[in-house]
Parts: C-alpha cells; structure tokens; sequence
C-alpha cells in the first residue's frame, strides 16, 4: 500500500531547517534502507511544505516517522497528517489497472 505524508512547514521553513537537514536527511534515508520511504522532498517556489512518498503495510511505520523526524520535534513542521493513496498507474502501482 502507498501512503502520502503532507508536511505543513513554518513560513521561515526555508532558513530554519539548516542546522537540521543533516539529521532529517539521516532519518529519511534511514527509512528509504527499511523499504519504507519511496520518494520525499519540499514542495518549492514557494517553500511551504513537503510530501514523501511511503510503501507499506500500514499508517504505523509512517506516523512513526512523523513523530521521530527531527523537522517536527523541533517545531518547524506545523502539522501533519498521513494518507492513503491508491496508486492505480505505472510500474510500481499498487493496484495496477490497464483496461477497464
């Protein structure tokens, strides 16, 4: 199953998050070597949040991720939440469909 993590950032999400790449950096490719993390990156122009990409049996390995990345324990991430996405397209959709 696919599931998508929204981050809303603070407005100096840009400036702020500096000192602490390398440890959020750290933490996702972490989660990449577990088979969890896909694909994640800020959104840009402007800088006002980010969405990682996540493929796993459950919510639990990504809201553990939330809660453990340093972006949100040092306050830059505002909130965020976790979706399921039904990925139906392309060669690594969960739920391939080619012809109705």
């Amino acid at each position: 199953m696919h599931y998508l993590l929204f981050y809303d950032v603070v407005p100096d999400y840009a400036e702020r998050r500096i000192p602490l790449r390398a440890l959020h950096l750290a933490h996702a490719w972490a989660a990449v070597e577990r088979g969890e993390l896909v694909l994640g990156g800020a959104l840009a122009d402007p800088p006002d949040g980010a969405v990682l990409l996540f493929k796993c049996d459950s919510p639990a390995p990504v809201e553990a991720f939330a809660t453990s990345d340093p972006y949100v324990t040092n306050g830059l991430v505002t909130r965020w939440r976790v979706r399921v996405w039904t990925t139906v397209v392309g060669e690594t959709a969960h739920n391939p469909i080619r012809k109705l």
